[in-house]
């Protein structure tokens, strides 16, 4: 069986003001926090409930985070 990757974007809302975390190969993840560091410890919590399987094991997780803003220069 091959390995499971799981890829995880997360993009700023600069409107609601907190990271929101999707998976694209992890139907069902979808969750938001304040800091990186928060998202991470809820996907950690998350991921294994979302996951058939039995016994451990180690997954790999790509955490990909995005965040646009704009800067103001004098020209």
């Amino acid at each position: 069986m091959p390995e499971l990757v799981i890829i995880i974007k997360a993009v700023w809302d600069d409107e609601a003001k907190v990271w929101v975390a999707t998976s694209e190969n992890l139907p069902g993840l979808v969750t938001e926090a304040d800091t990186i560091e928060q998202l991470y410890d809820k996907l950690a919590a998350m991921i294994p409930d979302l996951i058939d399987g039995e016994g451990m094991t180690d997954i790999p997780i790509h955490l990909m985070a995005e965040q646009s803003r704009k800067l103001r220069i004098a020209c």
